[in-house]
């Protein structure tokens, strides 16, 4: 099982193939083969020719892949479109299906690969929506990967509302630079820097796949949040 996956809902540019077929000692698949660069406004420069080194250091071609999975959101529209756009000619050019994971699951699972938080800690991941807003969603570790215990939520930090039960909580993302506006209990440990990686993407998206959850590559699309949560304002109306 090869999978490419692709993001870009942040200023980071992150690319990284998986192979489960590849195993460690412990015959577990390895971890998956990435880069990854700070890189704002840069995105569309810089994203092909990341896939291209990828898959030549990689010695394969598109053709052999088994999937493409990509970063949908939510985060910055500009960088999510075009990571969309990639993704969906990649895909059409290797006739294979597509496999939308959630940003901020991929940022949660990002802490917990390089380590900065224990499977047994809870993470509340948060990425800076601008116009004073933030993307946030809570999750526990279920096997190795982080699963949500919530929707994922829009607001202003002054309106974040931490879920119930959870103590000695990690928080990371570039939202969490509002904290100070922020209303919260039992945080263990924050780091404000830290971007979702397309490793992260990849180790998420075997697991959807596994379990059946993918897509033609002209049925993929981003996550915005921000609009669904427009249009649920006006329906209330």
């Amino acid at each position: 099982m090869k999978i490419l996956a692709v993001d870009s809902s942040t200023e980071a540019c992150s690319v990284a193939l998986l192979d489960s077929d590849k195993l460690s000692e412990g015959d577990q698949p390895m971890p998956p083969l990435a880069l990854y660069e700070l890189a704002p406004r840069e995105h569309s420069q810089r994203l092909l020719p990341m896939v291209d080194q990828l898959l030549a250091e990689a010695g394969i071609s598109i053709k052999q892949l088994d999937a493409i999975a990509f970063g949908k959101g939510p985060g910055s529209f500009t960088g999510l479109r075009i990571c969309l756009g990639l993704v969906q000619g990649l895909a059409y050019g290797a006739d294979v299906p597509v496999i939308p994971v959630s940003s901020l699951q991929a940022l949660a699972q990002t802490a917990l690969d390089l380590g900065e938080v224990t499977a047994a800690q809870p993470v509340i991941a948060s990425i800076d929506a601008r116009m004073s807003e933030i993307y946030w969603c809570a999750y526990r570790c279920e096997q190795g990967l982080m699963q949500p215990i919530i929707d994922e939520q829009l607001n202003a930090p002054q309106d974040f509302i931490q879920p119930s039960a959870l103590n000695n909580f990690a928080a990371v993302g570039s939202g969490w630079q509002y904290r100070q506006a922020m209303d919260y209990q039992g945080l263990g440990y924050c780091n404000d820097q830290l971007l979702p990686r397309a490793s992260a993407v990849a180790s998420l998206a075997l697991a959807q796949y596994q379990a059946g959850h993918y897509c033609a590559a002209d049925q993929a699309q981003p996550t915005y949040i921000r609009d669904q949560v427009a249009w649920k304002k006006i329906a209330d109306q």
